[in-house]
């Protein structure tokens, strides 16, 4: 059995953005192998998920976005179950990225915008960004609807 080490689990919380003790338990359970432990901590978190699928989502942000000309606007709505997550800078920094998606995005429904390529990294879908996110928070995270906007004449504007 491998010492798991302080930096270990740094490295694997770092890594994944899991809390403390989950990075621990997974490298105890894989033997202080990192990529298995990040796969142990994935399909933890999927199992987490499930668990939360049926929990209501009610509380969350809106954001909205312009685009450097103000030609073209995006707002999303991203629901979280309390609104302590929704005064959380993690979850306000990541529906900012949802807004930036939208701004960026081609596509009209939100089944279609949920399999795009992720902003911030491509290898992932909006879907699966989302998921990884609800790992991290712990709560029913949802988008739950986006519009994007373009200015025939004249520019576009939030307040």
């Amino acid at each position: 059995m491998a010492t798991i080490t302080a930096a270990m689990v740094k490295e694997l919380r770092e890594l994944t953005g899991a809390g403390m003790m989950d990075c621990k338990k997974a490298l105890n359970e894989t033997n202080g192998d990192k990529e298995k432990a990040v796969e142990f901590l994935r399909e933890k978190g999927l199992a987490a998920i499930a668990k939360k699928a049926n929990r209501i989502a009610a509380e969350g942000l809106v954001a909205t976005i312009l685009s450097d000309d103000h030609k073209v606007g995006a707002i999303v709505e991203v629901n979280s179950e309390t609104d302590f997550v929704a005064k959380n800078a993690e979850f306000q920094s990541y529906v900012a990225r949802v807004a930036a998606q939208a701004l960026a995005t081609e596509v009209t429904t939100i089944e279609e915008f949920m399999a795009q390529p992720w902003i911030d990294d491509a290898s992932l879908t909006v879907e699966q960004a989302l998921s990884q996110k609800i790992a991290v928070i712990g709560e029913k995270l949802s988008i739950r609807r986006f519009e994007k906007v373009t200015a025939a004449d004249g520019i576009v504007a939030t307040y």
